[in-house]
């Protein structure tokens, strides 16, 4: 298995094992939905309320895994993040899913083998465009325009759209819905 994705599998099960709800984004979705490309971390969304501290939920995390942040509670306060290093070495990216958006994004998450017995909770295609979309550095955009030359006329265009609109009005910026309607152009 690849490094990358044996951490996935070690940080999903860990998760997993506690109810949380995750999926894995980032490069290692786009492995799957898009262009293969190198990547050398995991990405994990999970949830986690707004209305509660994420501190209870940092300290379980940390208690297994050794976090790359001095503080990661002030992280995971500041930024929704929380970065560990599993195992096996790679660095695993943990995202605090924004309520409302994450409905739809765990009910929509699908099982990936990743091996022979080994699975993950992985992203759709469309959710994964999203959380390219909002992040928008160029190797989203790149990502972006990969997974929807592979999947085409498979994408929920509709429901990539809601969600770019809703982000777009939160963030005030038009930018995250032309990204995906570039991509959607080119292919």
């Amino acid at each position: 298995m690849i490094e990358p994705f044996e951490a996935a599998y070690e940080v999903c099960g860990f998760l997993a094992s506690h109810k949380i709800q995750h999926v894995v984004i980032g490069g290692l979705a786009v492995q799957i939905w898009g262009e293969s490309r190198f990547t050398k971390d995991a990405d994990i969304s999970i949830a986690s309320p707004l209305t509660q501290s994420p501190a209870s939920l940092v300290a379980l995390i940390t208690k297994k895994f050794r976090s790359r942040a001095q503080d990661p509670l002030a992280l995971a306060q500041s930024t929704r993040m929380v970065l560990i290093t599993a195992g096996n070495g790679v660095e695993v990216d943990i995202s605090l899913s924004l309520p409302g958006y994450e409905d739809s994004l765990f009910a929509r998450a699908v099982e990936y083998e990743i091996e022979s017995g080994k699975i993950i909770r992985l992203c759709s295609a469309e959710d994964l465009i999203i959380h390219k979309a909002v992040a928008g550095r160029p190797q989203d955009i790149i990502d972006i325009q990969g997974v929807v030359d592979r999947q085409g006329d498979k994408l929920d265009v509709r429901y990539i759209r809601q969600w770019l609109k809703e982000f777009a009005d939160a963030l005030e910026t038009e930018e995250v819905i032309e990204r995906f309607e570039s991509a959607w152009r080119k292919r």
